[in-house]
């Protein structure tokens, strides 16, 4: 179609046809560079994948055949094992020790417990406390400042080593001598206060009934 034909036509109204659209030619890899689509196939992988692969692949079995590797996936040595069984050896001693701590710790409680009983049982009875009695009587037991009420005769009689006295389920109990050696023998710790007559009088500041104790101070 000449120009002048086409202008007139254009002049008319008439559109011009649209062209065809073009298609992008693909891009053209450069030589010697790898197709990523290619490589990205099993059987395509680069030599280290392929190297990486394989070292996994073979510390994977060997684990499964029981075969323990190192650090470096060197096999365990003699010394290796030694070591580990040297290390289980102890573990096994500590728990059997551990173990063994406990079993006595209970042994201990259950005897305490026997011997508090058979105690509360030989004392029935053998009791001296007065219940009008108004002196204090103070002594240290277990770090601390107790006290028991006794009268004239009994502070002397206490002070002398007639008399004793003992703790028992939270009470201090006064009992004679005979009976404060039976029970130092059931219960030891037990024994609240007994006095050596033949001791130095600076070994028991409290034996003096002038001796005052505040009450905030004891326990």
């Amino acid at each position: 179609m000449t120009d002048s034909l086409r202008d007139q036509l254009l002049g008319l109204g008439f559109k011009p046809a649209p062209k065809p659209e073009r298609k992008p030619q693909p891009q053209q890899r450069p030589a010697g560079q790898p197709d990523r689509r290619s490589d990205a196939r099993p059987g395509n992988r680069p030599p280290q994948a392929t190297k990486r692969a394989q070292g996994a692949d073979a510390s994977t079995q060997a684990r499964r055949a029981g075969k323990p590797h190192g650090a470096q996936g060197r096999p365990r040595t003699r010394e290796d094992i030694d070591l580990a069984k040297a290390y289980a050896i102890r573990a096994q001693r500590e728990k059997d020790e551990r173990i063994e701590a406990e079993r006595l710790k209970q042994e201990q409680a259950r005897q305490r417990r026997e011997a508090r009983a058979k105690l509360a049982e030989f004392v029935k009875d053998k009791g001296l406390n007065d219940p009008a009695a108004e002196i204090a009587r103070h002594f240290d037991y277990g770090g601390k400042i107790k006290r028991i009420y006794v009268n004239a005769a009994q502070l002397k009689a206490l002070n002398a080593g007639e008399l004793g006295v003992l703790q028992l389920d939270g009470r201090y109990l006064l009992v004679d001598a005979a009976t404060l050696a039976q029970a130092e023998a059931i219960f030891a710790p037990a024994v609240a206060l007994k006095v050596d007559p033949d001791a130095p009088a600076a070994d028991d500041p409290y034996a003096d009934p002038q001796f005052q104790v505040p009450d905030d101070l004891v326990w």
